[in-house]
């Protein structure tokens, strides 16, 4: 809940503007105050009047607005709130805060705040996608604002691909985990999610049908309880989650790489479906068809990574828990792996294709640790992940 918390909603001029709309409400709902804060732009999508109705408050929009500078003044309004939400975050909004503009009242606060910012783009896909607007994440990313989205999908002009604002309750967790004073505030958990991408030449690589849905539903569960999270991923279908820190990587060795230097932490995840062999001396020019016949690859064993970290002599994490993604025997094989790597639980789960698991919404686990097997119901990844974060929470208070 956010009973008391004040939210100075900016509201960018794109035509996602509508959902702020539904996000005030549901951030009202759970007790917020909203001042919301328009742009020029924002006025030609949403009225002033429904956003007043809406928020119970005065909308603000003029820089140099007399009134407004006599009772609170652009500098006290921009640092009153307890989080910045920009929502649409228009690619013009983002240059402006990449780049210190501040030529209208909502860049203005966004520079003179000193308070947490959030922000939740939306944009065309092409402007996402251009190297200014990457250079300009970037940017906001090193001075620590978080983001939320943008979701992949169909667009009002007609176009697929990422750029959709995020929905308005993905907005509001990513407010709650921002703000949140859950039990796990203060806790340094590490995630790691994905495939791992193998290379056999430029062009090939060796890898698996992890989604890393799982994984990405674990980090925003686990940030919602108010961890601080570093999520290091493969090459994964699913979005990254919002308000982390995120590593991306390719190789196991890369993943190995990331996780020694992301430690120490009270708890570690290994979602990841790492890739047990690596081709060994992979080609640096892409394989061709030839006479001779097929080219002979040689494999080599990829470092364990979850095994590295149950038996760290020093700086072990307090909590190591490890996932098996089995086809048979999954409870006997489940238990030998929690025995042989030395981790504390063991998630594990039946990835046989007609379950539909790998790759799909749902999953259907077992907890497996020294005290036994428990058994959880088939339910949503997202049911499965706030479960397990609960349960994590409750294990290292």
């Amino acid at each position: 809940m956010l009973t008391g918390k004040r939210i100075l909603l900016i509201i960018g001029g794109g035509i996602s503007a509508y959902k702020s709309l539904d996000l005030i409400r549901k951030l009202r709902e759970r007790g917020a105050a909203v001042t919301p804060v328009l742009t020029g732009a924002a006025t030609e999508f949403v009225t002033s009047l429904s956003v007043a109705a809406l928020s119970g408050s005065k909308v603000y929009g003029e820089l140099f607005d007399l009134t407004a500078e006599a009772e609170m003044g652009h500098i006290q309004l921009s640092r009153s709130a307890d989080l910045v939400v920009v929502a649409p975050a228009t690619a013009d909004l983002m240059a402006k805060m990449a780049h210190g503009l501040a030529n209208d009242l909502a860049s203005t606060l966004l520079l003179a705040t000193d308070t947490p910012v959030l922000v939740a783009p939306a944009m065309n896909v092409r402007m996402w996608d251009h190297a200014a607007t990457q250079r300009n994440i970037a940017t906001l990313a090193d001075d620590g604002v978080a983001f939320v989205g943008p979701n992949e999908g169909d667009m009002a002009c007609g176009e697929f691909g990422p750029g959709r604002m995020a929905e308005p309750l993905e907005i509001v967790a990513a407010v709650e985990a921002k703000l949140s004073d859950g039990p796990l505030k203060g806790k340094r958990v590490l995630i790691t999610s994905g495939p791992t991408h193998e290379p056999i030449d430029p062009v090939r690589y060796i890898a698996n049908r992890s989604s890393g849905a799982q994984g990405t539903a674990l980090a925003n569960a686990l940030s919602a309880l108010g961890a601080d999270v570093v999520f290091v991923t493969g090459p994964a279908d699913v979005a990254p989650p919002s308000g982390v820190e995120v590593i991306a990587v390719q190789t196991a060795q890369q993943m190995l790489e990331a996780v020694q230097t992301a430690l120490p932490a009270d708890v570690a995840i290994f979602a990841a479906a790492v890739a047990d062999w690596r081709v060994e001396g992979a080609s640096d020019r892409k394989l061709k068809k030839t006479k001779d016949g097929l080219p002979t690859l040689t494999f080599a064993e990829n470092p364990d990574i979850l095994a590295h970290v149950s038996q760290l002599k020093t700086g072990r994490p307090a909590l190591v828990v490890g996932f098996a993604a089995e086809t048979n025997d999954v409870e006997a094989n489940a238990t030998a792996k929690l025995k042989r790597k030395g981790c504390d639980w063991i998630v594990a789960n039946d990835v046989s294709p007609e379950t539909g698991i790998m790759g799909g919404s749902e999953n259907d686990v077992a907890i497996i640790s020294q005290a036994g097997v428990e058994e959880w119901p088939r339910m949503s990844k997202d049911m499965v992940s706030r479960k397990l974060a609960q349960r994590i929470a409750e294990a290292i208070a």
